[in-house]
């Protein structure tokens, strides 16, 4: 189960340096180099929000070892490290078949019609799109109203054409098993935290969909890392299709 992370690992470098590393309560900033990246901080259990100054200097390969961590605060770190060097605008854009988009929920709109589609946690825009959907089911860690749990994912993921899944789910290891779940339906991991390496697409994936973020200013870390300001506007949302890539790659 640890093989995507440690395949991702892989390929962060050993000679670049953590510089900066701030930790909000909606997003997690790192800064490496010329590289800058963030995760969601997920923090299920209200933590105290910490500091991680013990990771300045530290190689990034290192760092992004943090990915794996059951501490899910550790986990939005190393996710970071990944993204900031998986998601860097020139690394990113030179892999075969990424696209720029302005939003490529419009894309998901027509695909989906008349199709059964889950969402894992809830992307209310996404939602907004998916109303020519035959159904769509909603799953989340905290149900509300019509919302299935998560822990439905085994009986209900199998059945679906359309399988949404946050980039969070990296974060909180419940990636690799979702993936192997929507085996059966098209699988697209989406969302600011979703690093867009055509590598998960060995473990299932179908579709990744993010965002290349620019090299976010430091003296806005904290009101980004607040989730005060969009991160869409520190940035180019893309998308890379399995078999565009694997065209393109030839």
């Amino acid at each position: 189960m640890w093989q995507l992370y440690d395949q991702l690992i892989e390929t962060i470098p050993k000679d670049v340096k953590i510089n900066h590393i701030h930790v909000g309560p909606t997003w997690t900033i790192v800064y490496a180099g010329p590289y800058c990246g963030f995760a969601a901080t997920v923090n299920e259990r209200g933590l105290s929000l910490p500091v991680f100054d013990g990771l300045i200097g530290v190689d990034m390969q290192s760092a992004a070892e943090l990915c794996k961590s059951w501490d899910f605060l550790k986990a939005s770190a190393g996710t970071a490290v990944v993204n900031a060097y998986c998601n860097h605008p020139a690394a990113a854009l030179s892999v075969p078949g990424m696209e720029k988009t302005q939003n490529a929920f419009f894309d998901y709109a027509g695909a989906v019609k008349n199709k059964k589609a889950a969402i894992i946690g809830h992307f209310f825009n996404l939602e907004r799109f998916l109303t020519n959907a035959a159904s769509i089911s909603v799953l989340e860690r905290k149900p509300s109203g019509d919302d299935y749990p998560d822990s439905a994912c085994e009986f209900i993921l199998p059945e679906q054409d359309f399988i949404f899944i946050t980039g969070s789910a990296f974060i909180n290891k419940t990636l690799p098993r979702l993936l192997q779940l929507s085996a059966h339906g098209r699988a697209v991991v989406l969302g600011p935290s979703t690093p867009m390496s055509p590598v998960l697409f060995q473990y299932g994936a179908d579709e990744l969909s993010g965002l290349l973020p620019n090299y976010l200013p430091v003296k806005q870390a904290a009101e980004i890392g607040r989730g005060y300001v969009k991160m869409g506007d520190f940035g180019q949302r893309v998308r890379l299709r399995k078999e565009m890539h694997s065209t393109k790659s030839l």
